[in-house]
């Protein structure tokens, strides 16, 4: 888990970093073991379209933004890599939608028993995923979808242990 000290330092660096104009504020920065996403707002589309005519426009909007922002992104990306050494990844958010450009794929090994292993095969033969991988994929963000807020109140209590450790006493003196 990522410190607050960590977590400001990075924050700050890439908005520092950060062209002026590329997003209408500052950007959120996810932080876990292996990534570092950089989540930039571009402006929303009008209000007057219809929802086929506004999705395409997000559409648009962020595949305009990830051509031209390409050679700065990986630069910036290279440098972050190797002050912070962890992979960057990159998103827009757009109109209430959020669309990743480039996302690291981490294989997590777990332990299933046979019926939650029936789950994921009912997945795979019912086509909502291609392989047992997916299936358990599809899974997590299906729970992680419903369950935003107890998600969201476990890491304030993960933050909140992380700072009662770190102003506790030095062990390692």
């Amino acid at each position: 888990m990522a410190t607050d000290n960590e977590t400001a330092q990075i924050h700050g660096w890439f908005t520092g970093r950060l062209p002026e104009g590329w997003f209408t504020g500052a950007p959120e920065i996810v932080r876990d073991r292996e990534e570092i996403a950089v989540l930039g707002t571009l402006p929303d589309p009008p209000g007057d379209v219809s929802e086929t005519e506004r999705a395409a426009l997000i559409e648009g909007l962020a595949r305009r933004f990830r051509e031209e922002t390409r050679e700065r992104r990986i630069e910036i990306a290279r440098e972050a890599e190797r002050k912070f050494r962890q992979k960057v990844s990159w998103g827009v958010v757009c109109g209430g939608e959020t669309v990743m450009f480039t996302t690291l794929s981490v294989p997590v090994m777990t332990r299933l028993r046979q019926t939650e292993r029936q789950v994921l095969d009912t997945l795979v033969a019912a086509g909502v995923a291609r392989s047992r991988s997916d299936a358990l994929a599809w899974c997590v963000r299906l729970v992680g979808k419903h369950t935003d807020t107890w998600l969201a109140d476990l890491r304030d209590a993960l933050q909140h242990v992380d700072r009662v450790r770190s102003a506790g006493p030095d062990i390692n003196s």
